[in-house]
């Protein structure tokens, strides 16, 4: 092989190893498209999940599961219900 070839797979090699640290998407993944619903009947949740930043999605996301598979709702982590079911989760959280 010449020291040609040789540089060129080295370079390659290189620059892989330095791309393979970077994310591929900057903003991340989030589970929740838009700012949300402002709130949901209490009557209709079965269960509220709380998804703190991370990793994959820089923002706080509250999605809340209803009665009778009627589906999700991703919660607008901004109001007033999302706030309580925050505060409540992270009561939680910290006892456990």
């Amino acid at each position: 092989m010449s020291v040609k070839g040789m540089v060129i797979v080295l370079a390659v090699i290189f620059c892989a190893t330095i791309v393979q640290g970077f994310p591929m998407f900057k903003g991340g993944r989030c589970l929740c498209i838009g700012p949300g619903v402002k709130a949901v009947k209490v009557a209709d949740i079965e269960k509220a999940t709380i998804i703190y930043p991370s990793n994959n999605c820089n923002k706080i996301e509250v999605i809340i599961t209803l009665k009778a598979h009627k589906g999700q709702r991703c919660l607008n982590p901004k109001s007033k219900q999302a706030n309580i079911i925050i505060k409540v989760g992270y009561q939680i959280t910290s006892i456990l």
